[in-house]
């Protein structure tokens, strides 16, 4: 099997994509919405096994059946689902069938040049969601963003004059507003398997802070964890504000204070001692976020908490 970087392609532009893939030149440079349904079908042999975009990517898949592949893995996306790609991400081998019916939308960060939108966009972390995380949309949520797509479908590929770009700007922030609203309404519906994220994540912690290896590997990582958990950065983060109304790092950060104080109170180590063991390289940092988050130095919190137990 070849290594898979001898198969790595980057496309720079929109016009490099729809080229690879036998698609016709976009009427836009910087923007393209193309639809595969039974008269207009993907053709997979002409996809590259791994590939990097410079644009973002925005795959609604309409119909399906069986599974797709994205990467090395196999996914069952239902009809409804949806999947983003922010620019530089490796977006691997996408297999589609001559039955899967989807809206491709790519969009180039330098479309957005110029409005809000080229600065909020890198604030939806679902762009940085692993494909197993997809959005899967209800009935109505599907017809509103068909809805969307159907106005962006005639501005992009039908009239194309001084007002499109502002158009088709309002409604791309449209629909990245609805899908944040769907996401976490995703998240909600999803609440037990999302509670054994937590679990899963409480348990990873403890494992971790209890044992040596914040002295051999330092803090634990907002990457780390997720990693550990198979779960993406981005989708980890929003399912503990979900649950917890705190990202991971915070959620880290908490865990660890936990177990600060569980050293202060039933050791006799010092204070440089304990933040060494916690994984800190200096004291300093420590006792800096021990106090933003207790309003209390570690030695004022040993303090209060040997004449409380006496």
């Amino acid at each position: 099997m070849k290594n898979k970087k001898e198969h790595l392609i980057r496309f720079r532009s929109i016009s490099e994509s729809h080229k690879a893939f036998g698609l016709p030149k976009p009427n836009h440079p910087l923007i393209s919405l193309v639809h595969f349904n039974d008269e207009y079908t993907f053709k997979p042999e002409m996809a590259p096994v791994y590939d990097i975009l410079n644009f973002y990517k925005i795959t609604f898949i309409t119909k399906n059946s069986g599974k797709l592949r994205y990467g090395q893995n196999y996914y069952d996306f239902n009809e409804g689902s949806m999947m983003f790609l922010a620019p530089n991400q490796l977006v691997g081998g996408t297999e589609y069938n001559s039955e899967t019916h989807a809206y491709i939308l790519l969009i180039h960060p330098d479309f957005l040049m110029g409005y809000p939108l080229a600065q909020k966009i890198k604030q939806y972390t679902y762009f940085s969601y692993s494909f197993n995380e997809a959005l899967h949309l209800s009935d109505s949520e599907k017809e509103t963003i068909l809805s969307i797509y159907h106005i962006m479908d005639k501005e992009i590929n039908n009239r194309v004059d001084v007002f499109s770009q502002e158009v088709i700007i309002a409604q791309i922030e449209l629909l990245l507003s609805y899908v944040n609203r769907f996401y976490q309404r995703q998240f909600i519906t999803r609440k037990a398997a999302n509670k054994d994220v937590l679990q899963n994540l409480e348990a990873l912690l403890d494992d971790y802070f209890n044992g040596d290896k914040p002295l051999r590997e330092g803090i634990p990582s907002v990457q780390f964890v997720s990693e550990k958990l198979n779960i993406s950065a981005g989708y980890l983060s929003d399912v503990l504000r979900s649950l917890m109304n705190q990202n991971t790092q915070q959620y880290i950060h908490q865990k660890l204070i936990e177990k600060a104080k569980e050293k202060l109170s039933t050791t006799h180590s010092t204070v440089s001692e304990i933040a060494y063991e916690l994984g800190f390289e200096h004291s300093q940092s420590f006792n800096k976020l021990f106090k933003r988050k207790t309003q209390q130095t570690p030695l004022e919190f040993r303090a209060a908490f040997d004449y409380h137990s006496k």
